[in-house]
């Protein structure tokens, strides 16, 4: 049964290590027969949430009017969400970390969901990326019905490109495949 899929690679650099990984992860679903989409926040005009609460007057409508809303239906309708970030300071980058706290307008309605990470960094530990997973976790905490597939570690890669060659690359195609 073909599933949705929806791929937030909050890679800031474009072609980046993260982004990398999210397209192998993309291939593998897509040929698996899914519908597959990936959504760059980077690309997109998605400001920070100020915790207004205008949303929760206006039946979920945020007071800003940007690319959130159309983004929100996505996270909605998917049945898989991947979330892909490179490490910045211990933690997932500030693309990502708006989309998802601008996910309260709506956040009762993102549920039942299968979710995937995907963490790169320049650190050659995993536990360097402890608190990155433990921010991800934390937003499907708060998802009804999350259920964690799998995560990639991308450690030891910095400059662009340099996952190229790695294992990380059949790993996502790999775990894309298997969605």
């Amino acid at each position: 049964m073909s599933k949705k899929v929806l791929i937030l690679s909050g890679s800031p650099r474009k072609g980046g290590n993260s982004d990398l990984i999210c397209d192998e992860f993309m291939r593998g679903a897509a040929e698996s027969g899914n519908d597959v989409e990936k959504v760059r926040p980077a690309e997109k005009k998605i400001g920070y949430c100020h915790a207004c609460y205008y949303c929760g007057d206006h039946e979920g409508q945020c007071a800003f009017k940007d690319d959130m809303a159309e983004l929100l239906q996505k996270m909605i309708d998917a049945d898989i969400l991947v979330l892909a970030s490179p490490v910045y300071f211990y933690s997932i980058d500030a693309q990502l970390k708006a989309v998802i706290d601008r996910t309260v307008a709506r956040w009762t309605e993102v549920k039942d969901k299968d979710f995937y990470y995907i963490m790169t960094a320049a650190d050659s530990g995993r536990e360097a990326m402890d608190a990155t997973l433990a921010s991800l976790r934390g937003y499907a905490a708060c998802v009804e019905g999350a259920k964690e597939k799998g995560v990639i570690y991308g450690t030891g890669v910095y400059e662009k490109g340099a996952v190229e060659g790695s294992p990380y690359l059949k790993q996502a195609y790999e775990m894309g495949q298997a969605v």
